[in-house]
């Protein structure tokens, strides 16, 4: 199986992404609704949950982990290799690659939890593409909130949403990292807000392209993932918002079972 965990419900546009493009395998998925949001936790805290995330995957029978969560890849990924040994994948070097290509003038943005802007992640890879590229990062707190509370289309979030982006929208970027799984959740807005103009960088589809792209490499791992529909959601507190996201979001009625965490 593969595995995918979050903080709470911005994994999902993983799995979506997950549906699209590998529908053929199956998806087991963990957000960790009691403990969000990650961002604004310690690094220590974090590591601590994404070790406690990876072992709860792991026990219930997942083959390959994705970090779905940026704050989590920004400050866990590479102890959780070092650790575990199975394929795992994070969603910022993904996205990275991405803004690098499209990127015509080298003028990036990044938004992002306030950890993951702090960790300065995606700058140092960015600059690592030995080319000069500016780069420009807003931590956006509410975004996470907002989604899990399911304010997707409130009046509320427009407003919160013009106020983050207004200085990267006047800072000369042509392109976008959407810098934490939720935000693609609010992809709408952002565009709206930030201008048509500017190309947004979606690290959910650029993770599972990796990802189809590492199994074709790999056909000893892909011919043990089990290949039907069974997939499978667990939650660390079943909020009443969740279920309903979930289900409009992948487009189909999920059920979501209760694990708890330490």
């Amino acid at each position: 199986m593969i595995g995918v965990f979050d903080s709470g419900i911005g994994g999902l546009t993983v799995v979506k992404e997950l549906f699209r493009l590998l529908p053929e395998y199956r998806v087991l998925y963990f957000g960790d609704t009691a403990r969000t949001p990650y961002g604004n936790k310690s690094e220590k805290t974090i590591l601590r949950y994404a070790i406690q995330d990876t072992e709860l995957l792991l026990e219930k029978g997942a083959q390959i982990i994705v970090v779905a969560c940026n704050t989590a890849s920004a400050v866990a990924a590479e102890e959780l290799k070092r650790k575990f040994n199975v394929p795992i994948f994070e969603v910022i070097t993904p996205a990275v690659k991405k803004a690098v290509a499209v990127s015509k003038n080298h003028r990036i943005g990044v938004i992002g939890t306030a950890a993951t802007v702090k960790s300065g992640i995606y700058e140092r890879l960015i600059k690592q593409n030995g080319r000069k590229f500016a780069i420009i990062s807003k931590p956006c707190p509410l975004f996470v909130p907002l989604v899990e509370e399911n304010w997707i289309k409130r009046p509320e979030t427009k407003t919160i949403a013009k106020k983050y982006l207004q200085s990267l929208k006047i800072s000369s970027i042509d392109s976008l990292i959407l810098g934490c799984t939720h935000y693609p959740l609010l992809k709408e807005i952002i565009q709206v807000k930030i201008g048509r103009r500017i190309k947004l960088v979606d690290p959910a589809q650029e993770t599972v392209l990796t990802i189809k792209e590492f199994l074709a490499a790999h056909p000893e791992i892909e011919k043990t993932l089990p290949k039907n529909q069974s997939h499978q959601f667990y939650l660390s507190d079943l909020t009443p918002k969740f279920q309903d996201i979930a289900n409009r979001w992948l487009g189909k009625k999920i059920k979501l079972q209760l694990v708890e965490m330490e």
